[in-house]
C-alpha cells in the first residue's frame, strides 16, 4: 500500500514533468519563431537582395560577428524567460482567469478579425511606455542596456534583452489575455508578425519606399526610425507606429531627412563607396 509520502512524491514528480514539458515546448516554439524571423530577414536582405540592400544601408558601420554572437546569446536567454512566464500563463488559463478562447463562434468572426489590429495598437502603446520607462537612469542599467549594446543592430538583435526587459516584454500577453478575449490563431499571427517586424526594424536596411514618410502611411515606423534610436539612445520609442512619439514629442529630429537619405535614389549610387566609422 502506497503511503502518503510516496503519493506526494509521485504527485510532485508528475507536476514537475508536466511543467518541464510546457517550458520546453514554449522555449522551442519561441526560439524557432526567433530563428525563422531573424534568419528569414537576414537571408533575404543580406544574401538574396544583397546589392539592393547595400544601397539602402542606414549606417556605414557594420555589425561584427561578436555583435551577432552576443545578440543570439541574449535572445536565447529571452526565450527562456518567455517560457518561464508561460508556465504561469498556462496555469492561469487552466483556472479560467484569462480570456483565451478556441472557437470564433464564441465572439464572432468580426471580433476575431478586429482583435488582431487592436492587439497591435495595444502592444505599440505598451511597448512605447515600457520602453521609455526603461530609459530612465534608475532602470536603464538593469533593463535596457543590453539591448543598446547593439549600436548597429542586426535582425538577431530582435530579442537581445536583459532578463528584466525580457520579463517586461513577456508580461504583455498575459495582461492582454486578462483584459480582452483572444483566439489562439490571433495570438499566433500576432506573435509571428511581431518577430518578423522586429527583425526587419533591426536590420539596418531601409526597405520602405522612398516616398513613405511623405505619404499617408507615415503613421507606421520604418527601419530608420528605430535605427536612429539605437544610434542616439533617446527618442523614437515606438514599435509599429509613430503616433506616441509625435504626441509626446519624442520623435528624433532629422528622422525624415535620415530616411530619405537611406531610401532615396542618391543612396543607390553610393554602393561600394562608403567608408566605415
Amino acid at each position: 500500500m502506497l503511503d502518503l509520502s510516496d503519493a506526494l512524491r509521485a504527485e510532485w514528480t508528475e507536476f514537475l514533468l508536466t511543467e518541464a514539458q510546457i517550458w520546453l515546448t514554449v522555449f522551442a516554439f519561441d526560439t524557432l519563431r526567433y530563428l525563422i524571423g531573424a534568419g528569414t530577414v537576414s537571408i533575404v536582405l543580406y544574401v538574396l537582395l544583397k546589392q539592393w540592400s547595400e544601397g539602402r544601408r542606414i549606417q556605414t558601420r557594420r555589425t561584427s560577428r561578436a555583435d551577432i554572437r552576443r545578440e543570439v546569446t541574449y535572445s536565447l536567454l529571452t526565450t527562456s524567460v518567455y517560457a518561464s512566464v508561460a508556465l504561469f500563463t498556462v496555469a492561469a488559463m487552466e483556472r479560467g482567469w484569462l480570456k483565451n478562447y478556441e472557437s470564433f463562434s464564441e465572439h464572432g468572426i468580426t471580433y476575431g478579425v478586429i482583435s488582431l489590429p487592436l492587439l497591435l495598437v495595444l502592444h505599440d502603446t505598451y511597448f512605447y511606455w515600457v520602453h521609455r520607462a526603461m530609459h530612465h537612469p534608475a532602470l536603464f542599467r538593469w533593463t535596457h542596456r543590453v539591448h543598446h549594446l547593439s549600436r548597429t543592430p542586426s535582425p538577431w538583435a530582435a530579442y537581445s534583452f536583459a532578463p528584466m526587459e525580457a520579463l517586461a516584454m513577456a508580461l504583455f500577453m498575459p495582461i492582454m489575455l486578462a483584459l480582452i478575449p483572444l483566439h489562439g490563431l490571433v495570438i499566433f499571427v500576432f506573435l509571428s508578425f511581431m518577430i518578423l517586424r522586429n527583425a526587419m526594424g533591426h536590420s539596418g536596411v531601409e526597405f520602405h519606399h522612398r516616398e513613405w514618410v511623405d505619404s499617408p502611411m507615415d503613421f507606421m515606423t520604418t527601419t530608420t526610425h528605430h535605427d536612429m534610436h539605437h544610434q542616439k539612445f533617446s527618442g523614437n520609442f515606438g514599435l509599429y507606429f509613430t503616433w506616441w512619439d509625435r504626441w509626446m514629442g519624442t520623435e528624433l529630429s532629422g528622422y525624415k531627412e535620415a530616411f530619405r537619405r537611406a531610401a532615396g535614389e542618391d543612396n543607390l549610387k553610393n554602393i561600394g563607396n562608403r567608408q566605415p566609422y
